[in-house]
């Protein structure tokens, strides 16, 4: 009977290094996202709205480079499959086009003060919806399929104002789309890109 009893915490401790070797032999994966990506000055004037409505919202404002426009978020994507997502964008065929960031917005939901646009082109609705078409073709559907609603986050954690400052319009050409990386950093999260693709 002690032998039996013994048994089972053996065999159980003989089978603990296979469970830890199976969790470090998991594959690394990366939160990644499809998105438009500012030029300098662009980004610039951006920063200046953000840092107003900073004043008046308090809140955890963006940094410079992390300000963009998402087209389609992924989520987690093993690393292995990344090549992927390569392979599908480069499918793709798409003609430059101008935004022009001329809104901006406080969501109660998320608290994040945004600024987008009150019109766009449908070459902007055209590339999203040819980005996640090509993404499901190759097995990576977008993680969600909210209607496309072209926006740049200015602000997050923000206090709810009656009215968010004004300012001139920008006129943002764009001329390419990239993959990026999201991880967390000691201010918030950070952002990597990782590779792009021009627009013609």
């Amino acid at each position: 009977k002690g032998l039996s009893l013994a048994r089972p915490a053996i065999e159980a401790s003989r089978r603990r290094p296979w469970r830890c070797c199976a969790a470090w032999m998991a594959e690394a994966s990366q939160r990644v996202f499809l998105a438009l990506w500012p030029g300098a000055e662009v980004a610039g004037r951006l920063q200046h709205i953000a840092l107003e409505a900073e004043k008046r919202c308090g809140s955890r404002r963006m940094r410079r480079d992390t300000l963009h426009i998402t087209l389609a978020f992924l989520g987690e994507v093993a690393e292995s499959r990344l090549p992927l997502i390569g392979e599908a964008m480069a499918t793709l065929q798409a003609g430059r086009f101008r935004l022009r960031i001329d809104t901006s917005g406080y969501w109660a939901h998320n608290r994040i003060v945004w600024a987008g646009c009150r019109a766009w082109p449908a070459q902007l609705d055209g590339l999203v919806g040819d980005i996640r078409c090509a993404l499901a073709d190759a097995g990576l559907p977008v993680a969600t399929e909210n209607a496309f609603f072209p926006h740049v986050t200015l602000l997050r954690k923000a206090q709810a104002v009656a009215a968010l400052p004004e300012f001139e319009s920008i006129d943002w050409p764009v001329d390419a789309w990239v993959l990026a990386a999201s991880s967390p950093a000691s201010d918030g999260v950070g952002y990597r890109r990782l590779t792009g693709w021009p627009l013609t």
